[in-house]
C-alpha cells in the first residue's frame, strides 16, 4: 500500500521532469537532455533551470490573482 505522501512527491516530480522537458525542448536542448544530461553545459542546464523557476513563479503569480479575483466575486456578492 502506498501513502499519500509518496504518491504527492511522485506526481510533483513527473510534474517537474514534464516542465523540465517542455523548457529544455523550447530551447532546442532536449536533444542533449536525453543522452543523460551529460551533454549539457553549465550554462544550458542553467538556461533551463531559469526558466523553470521564472514559469513556477508566472504561474504562482497567476494562481494567486485568481485566488484574490475569487475572493472579491465571493465578498461583493454578500
Amino acid at each position: 500500500m502506498t501513502h499519500k505522501k509518496d504518491n504527492d512527491a511522485l506526481r510533483t516530480q513527473n510534474q517537474m521532469d514534464k516542465l523540465k522537458w517542455e523548457t529544455a525542448k523550447e530551447f532546442g536542448l532536449d536533444d542533449d537532455l536525453t543522452s543523460g544530461g551529460d551533454e549539457l553545459t553549465v550554462r544550458e542546464a542553467g538556461k533551463i533551470g531559469g526558466n523553470m523557476t521564472k514559469k513556477l513563479v508566472q504561474a504562482g503569480e497567476k494562481a494567486l490573482a485568481e485566488e484574490g479575483d475569487r475572493k472579491t466575486r465571493l465578498n461583493l456578492q454578500k
